[in-house]
């Protein structure tokens, strides 16, 4: 392959005027990190970022540079002198590369060094006249071409790219503070932790676990889930807050009608995530709820179990259609894990009919049935807390306990 280096775009983040330091130091960070081990040297100016390649496999490059937030696009570059004869040789080379049929295409120019003795339109019709004469599959479309070469003249040197490709987007994770993810075993959740690092915030996970009522392979789930995730993390590492749901999972059960079950299981899990958000300071707290797919997320529903906590609550799914989650879910490698059949404490037992437009006052009432106010707190000094990377080995399967046995063996040893 010709390609000698990629170049890097950073999109939104050239309109953050003042905070722009800030934004770029933590791109720059995350950047450095995940090409760790590769044998690259990445180059950094004011506007953009060109990785060389060193001889290095680009494909190992890209799929690393697809975990940074934070960048708009990138594209593969053959870099070469600004002496036009060089320009039009490599031009013709790459070219010859990418182009195996009959194809359309178009040269276009940007100068940004200015003291350059010819003007852009002047470098183009020399570099498309050269290629045409000498490669016979190649036909000028400049309204609709199939190909177009793309020519940087700056700083002495000639960067010329046919590709342009779309990254990740958003902002460097971790410049928007650092939010709560309420993570299940599904679907949904993964996805709203991944768009929330997408927009900049870093994120810890909060699991309610219910072992025995759920099996232990359920919390082995969000362990291998959270690797996933970690790929996009700082450090390749996110912390784990698994909490013991069983007591309050029974008195559930025991205690509010069958309709209000999930209703009220999810008031119990605001409570608990704020006062753990506050503690992990967390400024938000993240879920996979999207408006309208099940009963708990109607906006009903939304609205009585909200109204426990006046923490902010993100749903980065809201509008999204499933359709599109199982889209971005496939994309980060997440919904074959997913979709693996074991239940969380949220589908073990569902109600036959659940309230889809539940009222407040009725949930308060159903609530005074039992203590969970000492429940709660409970629930929350117990937290087991873990940090996992992207390469951890934990199987929490494996050793056939219940999840808290096990995390408080691990911390033993």
């Amino acid at each position: 392959m010709i390609y000698n280096q990629i170049l890097v775009r950073f999109g939104d983040l050239t309109l953050k005027g003042k905070n722009q330091k800030v934004f770029l130091k933590t791109l720059y960070k995350l950047m450095d990190e995940k090409m760790e081990g590769l044998n690259v040297y990445v180059e950094r100016t004011h506007d953009r970022i060109f990785i060389h390649l060193n001889d290095e496999d680009v494909n190992k490059v890209i799929e690393r540079l697809n975990l940074v937030s934070g960048i708009s696009s990138y594209s593969l570059v053959v870099k070469c002198s600004d002496d036009l004869n060089d320009i039009k040789e490599t031009a013709l080379k790459l070219m010859q590369e990418v182009v195996k049929k009959k194809t359309t295409f178009k040269v276009n120019t940007k100068r940004a060094d200015k003291n350059y003795p010819m003007h852009s339109l002047e470098i183009t019709k020399h570099v498309s006249g050269y290629v045409l004469s000498h490669n016979s599959d190649l036909v000028v479309d400049v309204h609709n071409p199939e190909v177009e070469l793309n020519l940087e003249i700056r700083g002495g040197a000639c960067y010329l790219f046919n590709t342009n490709i779309r990254a990740m987007g958003g902002f460097p994770v971790g410049v928007a503070g650092k939010g709560l993810l309420m993570l299940s075993g599904g679907i949904d959740s993964p996805v709203a932790g991944y768009l929330a690092m997408k927009q900049g915030i870093e994120i810890e996970c909060i699991h309610f676990e219910s072992t025995p009522l759920t099996s232990i392979e359920s919390a082995q789930k969000v362990v291998d889930l959270v690797k996933k995730m970690a790929k996009y993390a700082p450090g390749n590492k996110i912390n784990v807050h698994f909490i013991p749901f069983k007591e309050l999972h029974m008195a559930l059960l025991d205690n509010v009608p069958e309709s209000y079950n999930i209703t009220i299981m999810r008031r119990m899990m605001y409570r608990i995530a704020t006062k753990l958000a506050i503690k992990q300071n967390c400024l938000a707290i993240i879920n996979g709820e999207s408006v309208g797919q099940v009963a708990s997320q109607t906006l009903g529903s939304m609205n009585t179990i909200n109204s426990v906590t006046n923490y902010p609550i993100l749903r980065p799914l809201c509008t999204y259609d499933k359709i599109d989650i199982m889209n971005i879910s496939r994309k980060i490698d997440c919904y074959d894990l997913s979709i693996k059949p074991f239940e969380d404490c949220c589908t073990v037992y569902v109600p036959k009919a659940p309230a889809t437009s539940p009222k407040k006052e009725k949930a308060e009432l159903f609530e005074k049935s039992f203590d969970y106010e000492t429940m709660v707190d409970m629930a929350v000094e117990n937290v087991n807390s873990i940090t996992i990377s992207a390469d951890s080995n934990l199987d929490l399967s494996m050793l056939g306990l219940e999840v808290r046995e096990v995390l408080n063996e691990i911390k033993q040893k």
